[in-house]
């Protein structure tokens, strides 16, 4: 057999995925080879020629031997009288015969210095000798020997005997039969050992092995024995050289069939220091090398893995996309014969590349199944959290196993990411039946007993823990990365001990990233409520970006989660927190901060037929900065709480925090996404009127030429659901759209319904809004509130409203609240500050005033002196008012005219109630009014008044007209 023949790569793949990078044959075992031939009578000579090649070929000595490297054969320019023909190094294959005599004549066979076959004959007497350099042909009969000497007598005379028979015929059976063997022997050393190079091609190109099968039949304390089943064929259609093909062909129909003896075969790793890979054992095989026949491969292999560190390394390069190539080295000692003829004991080497996009690829996998519930732990009296998993995942290839039970340990990255992973689980998994392309289901049971410190701890320049990290990619519906790796042997607890020690060592040597599908939480929150709403206005000192500078919100959230189904284990929320984005008419308001931990406190409202199971969780939030980042959005709501009549929905977006108090401990879940609704009510159809503001116990602060400063005392109904604080506010007072003054508040509490005694300042101040229509303004309303006209006042903001939000005022100042004039509680009158005539009528109004107070209660006309005096009730109880000039008209039944009083001398009018001094009386003698107040003498009687009255408090001087009706009037003598 030649070795191209022996060195051809008889099971390359037939994808042709893997490149033939070398290939190195050595005879290892030494083999004697005898050459059976007819002896004649003359003597053939053979002389060989070789040119520069590693091969040394010596003739002329007993042994015959060849030395060559690789990859094939190669030959030396040497002759002598001693022959060596050795294959590798420190083989030998040695030929003996007994009575060849070599000389310098050219023989048989010779080299020529291309190192091609010739084959040539000489013919001397008919005498015919074939020399054999390979056993193919093995016999003992008429061989001449290489010491020269003779056979024994009884040898000779046999063949004495055949050399006279055959001389009888000319064409003897027998030297046919040589000649035939001769020329088959001839054709096999031709075609095997002088065309190596294209019986290699040939070999490497024609070659095709078809898997059709891989199955595990057992695994073994040090490996696996698995049965191996293909299909290979020689196609010489594949080989694209057409002398190749044809000398291939050729070849290989001569040598019909290879068999090999049972065999060792080790994988090494060239690139990582030649480290054992694994080994197989593979029995005796025997194929067709006839071109087109199938050769059906069904063998039971050991295979053994090596070094556990060189799996680790190749997996996990493969695993982190950095090995772009894997080059495999197989070595073995292979025993060849064809037929019954023997070929030795050859070393080969083979070395295979693939691609790394060649190289299988991790199946893709679902998780079909995730369900977390608590579980005892055994042997203990704690608990820990239970998680069952199922993968699917379809094989795509024709591979049949039955995996035993495995333990693995499951890791999640750290702060670090140079770090070591955080151990947080360990999980075992069923045994599994991989079948050829099927589904494949693993069932994997994991347990939690507690959560690490490193897990919960916040990395540094970080406000996150390595868990906070996990959670958010898990609940945007990303793919969260854990790590799997095969649990050591040595654990303490390990989950699978029954696994072998071969598997363990090389299943916790690598870690495989798996990818955690996420789970889009966007629909968890089925409900969102905000109830008890109370408003803290904005401090007014507060700095730019203070959240003090914003407006507040208190109140009870209510919200009502859905519980993911694979959630299955108590749990209860402690604490919140969440920055939300609130928005109206899909318009951004503002920013409602809740950075600060809320007390909260959760029931799990089991699964029913009409509804999953749900979590209610309560919270009460205090004083929540509410950052509008759009005044005008919240004017809008303003306007439709305060005029629209009908519930406003906000909207709202947040990102909760959500401290859990579990099994394992409290666990802080950031990030979970919520959206819901707050529903505000509207503040009533009639606001304005509902408010009903009353003031009481007026004192004057400071006055100026053009201005007064007052405090009072308010009561105010708030008829809406809300409540509300007010650090400081500033709100302009106009009449006609003229600015006339200013209310001021601070430290205000409003709470729902009544609120009384609060505490409330103005300037009146008409010049402020303009310096000449303003005071005509201003002057004409206090005219009017004094003299008991249904007055009115709008309200509105204005940027100085809220000094630290001034655009906030700005926009507020849009809203125009009119509001009736505040009625003024005066000494002596009813309890409820609605003023009224006491002058002889109980109060009751008989005008048509609307209750306005009166400020003339009494007065008492003297006919004979002509003189009045007046009971004033000043609604000032801290402060004097002075009246520096009185012009007023009397009347009766609004029109007839009694008398006038003309008086220019100051008069103050003390708090409460005062008497002013006589003031004269010019009586309208010939009026009716005159005569009905005649009739009256002794009597009461009901007079109207018209008066341009001066009055001054402090350094503020404003003369004002008044308009009385129905002051009740005695009259006296």
């Amino acid at each position: 057999m030649s070795d191209s023949a022996e060195s051809s790569p008889l099971l390359a793949p037939s994808g042709g995925e893997a490149r033939h990078s070398q290939v190195s044959i050595h005879h290892t075992s030494q083999q004697e080879l005898s050459s059976s031939t007819s002896v004649v009578s003359s003597t053939r000579h053979v002389s060989s020629r070789t040119t520069s090649h590693t091969t040394s070929h010596t003739l002329g000595s007993p042994s015959h031997t060849f030395e060559s490297t690789p990859p094939l054969i190669s030959h030396t320019s040497e002759e002598s009288t001693t022959s060596h023909h050795t294959l590798g190094p420190s083989s030998h294959h040695t030929l003996e015969s007994t009575s060849h005599v070599w000389d310098s004549t050219p023989g048989l066979i010779s080299y020529t210095s291309e190192s091609t076959p010739q084959i040539t004959s000489r013919t001397s007497e008919s005498n015919l000798q074939v020399l054999e350099s390979t056993p193919l042909l093995s016999s003992s009969n008429a061989t001449p020997r290489y010491d020269g000497g003779d056979d024994d007598a009884d040898v000779a005379s046999i063949a004495s005997s055949r050399k006279s028979k055959k001389s009888k015929r000319s064409i003897s059976p027998s030297v046919v039969a040589v000649l035939v063997l001769s020329l088959l022997s001839i054709a096999i050393i031709v075609v095997a050992f002088f065309v190596p190079a294209a019986v290699e091609e040939y070999a490497k190109e024609a070659a095709v092995l078809e898997p059709t099968n891989l199955s595990l039949e057992s695994i073994t304390a040090d490996g696996v024995r698995a049965r191996i089943q293909a299909n290979f064929r020689l196609d010489g259609q594949r080989v694209k050289n057409e002398h190749v093909r044809r000398v291939g062909k050729a070849a290989t129909w001569l040598v019909r069939s290879l068999a090999t003896a049972p065999t060792r075969v080790n994988v090494y790793l060239p690139e990582y220091n030649n480290i054992l890979l694994g080994a197989a054992g593979i029995p005796s095989l025997t194929v067709s090398i006839v071109d087109g026949d199938n050769t059906p491969v069904d063998i039971i292999a050991d295979l053994i893995p090596g070094e556990a560190e060189g799996i680790r390394a190749i997996a996990n390069e493969w695993l982190e996309g950095r090995l772009d190539a894997l080059r495999l080295q197989g070595k073995a000692d292979i025993q060849l014969k064809t037929g019954f003829i023997p070929l030795g004991t050859h070393s080969v080497s083979e070395t295979l590349t693939f691609e790394a996009n060649k190289l299988p690829q991790l199946p893709a996998y679902n998780i079909t199944k995730l369900n977390f519930q608590e579980k005892p732990i055994p042997g203990h009296d704690e608990q820990a959290m239970a998680a069952e998993v199922s993968i699917n995942a379809f094989n795509l290839y024709p591979v049949s196993v039955d995996v035993p039970e495995l333990g693995f340990e499951v890791l999640v990255p750290g702060c670090d990411p140079l770090a070591p992973y955080i151990l947080v689980a360990v999980a075992v998994t069923s045994p599994v039946a991989v079948r050829p392309h099927t589904e494949v289901v693993v069932d994997v049971h994991g347990l939690v007993k507690e959560l690490p410190k490193d897990l919960t701890h916040i990395c540094p320049n970080s406000g996150s823990s390595p868990l906070d990290m996990f959670f958010k990619k898990y609940m945007e519906g990303e793919e969260a990365t854990v790590f799997v790796r095969g649990q050591n042997k040595d654990s303490e607890s390990p989950v699978a001990p029954d696994t072998p020690d071969w598997i363990s060592d090389i299943l916790s040597s690598i870690t495989v990233p798996v990818a955690f599908p996420g789970r889009s939480f966007d629909n968890l929150i089925r409900s969102f409520s905000l109830t008890d709403v109370h408003f803290t206005m904005p401090d007014p000192f507060a700095e730019p970006g203070d959240p003090d500078g914003d407006p507040k919100v208190s109140g009870t959230i209510e919200v009502m989660a859905a519980l993911p189904s694979e959630m299955n284990f108590g749990l209860n929320v402690t604490h919140v927190r969440a920055d939300a984005d609130v928005f109206y008419h899909g318009k951004k308001l503002g920013e409602l901060n809740l950075s600060e931990w809320q007390k909260a406190n959760s029931t799990q409202l089991p699964v029913k037929k009409d509804r999953e199971a749900m979590l209610k969780i309560n919270s009460r939030i205090k004083d929540a900065p509410l950052n509008v980042t759009d005044a005008d959005v919240l004017t809008d709501v303003m306007q439709a709480l305060l005029f629209g009549g009908r519930e406003v929905i906000l909207g709202i977006k947040a990102l909760v925090d959500v401290e859990v108090q579990t099994i394992l401990g409290q666990l802080v879940v950031k990030g979970v996404p919520a959206e819901g609704k707050i529903p505000l009510k509207p503040l009533g159809k009639d606001i304005t009127k509902s408010l009903a503001p009353r003031i009481s116990d007026i004192q004057v602060i400071d006055t100026t030429s053009k201005s007064i400063t007052l405090k009072a005392t308010v009561n105010v109904s708030n008829p809406t659901p809300y409540s509300a604080h007010i650090p400081w506010i500033s709100l302009h007072v106009l009449c006609n759209g003229t600015v006339v003054g200013e209310a001021l508040a601070e430290n205000l509490d409003i709470t729902t319904g009544n609120n009384s005694n609060l505490v409330v300042s103005a300037v009146w101040n008409p010049s402020m809004g303009d310096d000449k229509k303003g005071p005509r303004v201003g002057r004409d309303l206090l005219s009017q509130y004094i003299s008991g006209f249904n007055t009115t006042v709008t309200i509105k903001t204005h940027r100085g409203s809220i000094p630290s939000q001034p655009a906030l005022g700005e926009a507020l100042s849009r809203l125009n609240i009119t509001i009736a004039a505040p009625k003024i509680k005066l000494p002596g009158g009813p309890k409820d500050g609605d003023g009224g005539d006491e002058g002889g009528d109980g109060g009751k109004d008989k005008d048509g005033d609307g209750g306005q107070p009166h400020f003339i209660r009494d007065a008492t006309f003297h006919v004979f002196s002509s003189t009045a005096t007046f009971t004033l009730v000043s609604p000032l109880q801290h402060n004097t008012l002075y009246i520096d000039h009185v012009n007023a008209t009397a009347l009766y039944n609004h029109t007839e005219p009694v008398g006038r009083i003309v008086y220019d001398t100051p008069f103050a009018a003390e708090p409460g109630e005062s008497q002013t001094p006589k003031l004269p009386v010019e009586w309208s003698l010939d009026s009716v009014g005159y005569e009905k107040m005649r009739e009256a003498l002794g009597g009461r009687l009901k007079l109207d008044a018209r008066a341009v009255v001066g009055v001054r408090v402090g350094r503020w001087r404003e003369r004002v007209w008044y308009v009385g009706r129905g002051i009740g009037a005695s009259v006296r003598i």
